[in-house]
C-alpha cells in the first residue's frame, strides 16, 4: 500500500513539475522537505500522534514550510496529510526525487571496493559508467567493504555489476561442489 501511495502522489507531483516547467524548483524543495523530515524525529512523532487531527497537522506543516517552499508544494503537503498519508510523506518525496533524477538522466551509483579507490580509479569508474549508460551525470557513493577481498561491486538502481573476488570465489566453490556431486554420483 505504501508503495502505491508514494507512486501515486510522487507521480502527480512529478507531472505537475514537468507541466509547469518547474522541475528544478520542486526538486530542490523536495530535497529540503525530506531533509527536515529525516532530521526531526519529534516532528514525526507529533505528526503521527493520534490525538492531533489532520487539519492541525496540515497547519503545523504549513507553518513550518511557509515561505520556504512554493504554494503548490504546501498545497501538496496539505493534501497528503488530509488524506491521512503523513506516514508515507518521506517515501513520496523520495520517489519524486528518484523520478526527477531519471528524468534529468542523473545516475545514482554505489561503488563498494575492498580498499579506498584513488581519484584516478574513481574517475575511470565514472567514465566507464557514463560510456555504458545513458546517464548525463552521476551521483557517486563510494564505500570500502573489506569482505570483498578485491575487486568491486557497482550498483546503479536495481542493476548490479559484481567483479569482487569474494563473489568469484563463491561461484568457484559452487561449481566445484557440483563437480564433486557428479563424481560422487558416478561411483559404484
Amino acid at each position: 500500500m505504501a508503495k502505491l501511495v508514494s507512486k501515486t502522489y510522487g507521480d502527480a507531483l512529478f507531472e505537475l513539475a514537468v507541466e509547469t516547467g518547474r522541475v528544478d524548483e520542486f526538486f530542490e524543495e523536495a530535497k529540503g522537505i525530506l531533509q527536515v523530515l529525516k532530521e526531526n524525529e519529534d516532528l514525526t512523532k507529533l505528526m503521527n500522534h493520534p490525538k492531533i487531527v489532520k487539519e492541525e497537522k496540515a497547519e503545523i506543516l504549513e507553518n513550518i514550510f511557509s515561505g520556504r517552499v512554493s504554494g503548490e508544494t504546501i498545497g501538496f503537503i496539505r493534501l497528503i496529510v488530509e488524506k491521512g498519508h503523513f506516514k508515507d510523506m518521506e517515501k513520496v518525496f523520495s520517489y519524486f526525487i528518484h523520478q526527477v533524477k531519471e528524468y534529468k538522466k542523473i545516475g545514482v551509483v554505489s561503488v563498494a571496493s575492498a580498499m579506498e579507490l584513488s581519484e584516478s580509479q574513481k574517475s575511470a569508474v565514472e567514465k566507464r559508467i557514463l560510456e555504458t549508460t545513458n546517464y548525463v551525470t552521476l551521483e557517486m557513493h563510494y564505500a570500502v567493504d573489506k569482505d570483498l577481498i578485491g575487486g568491486m561491486v557497482i550498483r546503479i538502481g536495481d542493476r548490479v555489476v559484481d567483479s569482487s573476488i569474494k563473489t568469484k570465489l563463491h561461484d568457484l566453490t559452487r561449481e566445484l561442489s557440483k563437480i564433486q556431486l557428479k563424481v560422487g554420483e558416478c561411483a559404484p
